[in-house]
């Protein structure tokens, strides 16, 4: 338990010490197993035993992650490992994914790094944005900001619904009209996605904080405003996850990571535009939706998947993504309110991690484990498996800690 403040700056020196291991441990995993010498990049897949799939498929969100947080962490550490990481995945994404004919990027290619997918996914040309402008802060590499500021224009022409307002999640290779919009198996066919516009807020914040442009400013601003007037629902204070094109709510669906996720994301994203207003209404939301999301804490520290009121039903699993934005999310909460039961339920999720989420053995974090705490056989990295959201709470929580210990 915490008590007094030297308790408080024991347990945060502890945690930022813990945390800057566990960054360097996720990294050096992908330094060492993830990395195709036959075909270039990285390869599309490796399980749990750390064998790779040579013939698996390669996604734009891999390597944009990759890129993202290799990039990153080299702002924070100068290794120069982790430069050269990023270089190869930024230098990939030029040869494999951009469309030189259409504009944008591939959603995947085949292992060889040929087109397989050539759709136009927005979600994943928002997250090659998200990597390109953090790989500019580290090397000022002009072509990297181009083709950021192309994709962002893309997306603005081709993907904003100039009409009622949002964007559209995907298109054809040639950016025609496409019947299949969805991300993965598993989300809802809709015209407009919580997820996908948040990672559209997340990458053109990340862009503003490298290229300062007015009009740029007033996309960031309507987003975070689309988030207030449609996404966010104040009856259950959970965020809505799907609608179509005249934003009618298309599913009752409680996601409890996208919620944890928003709650600190969206007042960081307020926060690097200077907008006062919604600096002020996301810091007050950052805790009403981690006090919604804390409705998925089970009594282990861990955060259940997802919840459907409408069946009453429980999605028993506990994926590593959304207990790495636990762990974001609720030290945000503490932040904003010096309430230290929230510091607490942060150091109970990098408890759950370490105990049941954290390969000790092979190294990195498994894709999650079931109610049983029997571990999920998915990808330890691949399609969507990347280090994205582990080596961020990693990231964001070791300079927070830094800024308050000083």
């Amino acid at each position: 338990m915490i008590h007094t403040e030297d308790d408080i700056k024991q347990q945060l020196f502890q945690f930022k010490t813990e945390l800057d291991n566990e960054l360097d441990s996720i990294l050096s995993f992908w330094c060492d197993y993830t990395v195709d010498t036959d075909n270039g990049g990285f390869y599309g897949s490796v399980d749990n035993d750390n064998t790779p799939d040579a013939s698996a498929p390669k996604g734009i969100v891999l390597y944009s992650r990759i890129l993202w947080a290799f990039s990153a962490a080299y702002n924070l550490k100068p290794v120069p490992g982790y430069l050269l990481m990023a270089k190869r995945a930024y230098e990939n994404i030029l040869s494999f994914f951009v469309d030189k004919k259409y504009g944008g990027v591939y959603w995947s290619a085949d292992a060889a790094g040929n087109m397989l997918d050539g759709k136009k996914q927005i979600y994943g040309l928002s997250f090659c944005i998200y990597g390109l402008s953090e790989y500019y802060k580290v090397t000022n590499d002009e072509q990297a900001m181009e083709t950021a500021i192309a994709l962002y224009h893309l997306i603005e022409d081709k993907s904003f619904d100039k009409d009622r307002n949002g964007y559209i999640e995907a298109f054809a290779r040639d950016w025609s009209e496409i019947n299949d919009l969805r991300l993965s198996e598993k989300d809802n066919n809709e015209r407009k996605t919580m997820n996908t516009h948040l990672h559209i807020v997340e990458a053109y914040a990340n862009l503003f904080s490298v290229w300062p442009d007015d009009g740029l400013r007033e996309r960031i601003e309507n987003l975070l405003w689309l988030f207030l007037r449609y996404f966010f629902n104040s009856n259950n204070r959970h965020y809505n996850l799907f609608f179509n094109d005249d934003w009618k709510q298309k599913s009752s669906l409680q996601s409890y990571g996208h919620d944890i996720e928003a709650a600190w994301l969206l007042q960081q994203c307020a926060e690097q535009i200077g907008n006062e207003e919604h600096m002020e209404a996301f810091k007050c939301l950052a805790v009403t939706v981690t006090e919604a999301a804390s409705e998925g804490l089970d009594k282990d520290g861990g955060l259940w998947y997802e919840f459907e009121p409408d069946g009453n039903r429980l999605i028993a699993e506990k994926h590593s993504w959304p207990q790495a934005e636990a762990m974001i999310g609720f030290y945000n909460a503490y932040q904003v309110t010096g309430n230290e039961n929230y510091l607490r339920q942060s150091l109970h999720s990098w408890e759950f991690v370490k105990r049941f989420i954290k390969d000790n053995q092979n190294g990195e974090w498994f894709w999650g484990v079931n109610g049983d705490y029997s571990v999920m056989q998915k990808d330890k990295a691949g399609f969507w498996k990347c280090p994205y959201h582990n080596s961020r709470a990693c990231l964001e929580l070791i300079s927070r800690i830094e800024k308050l210990i000083k």
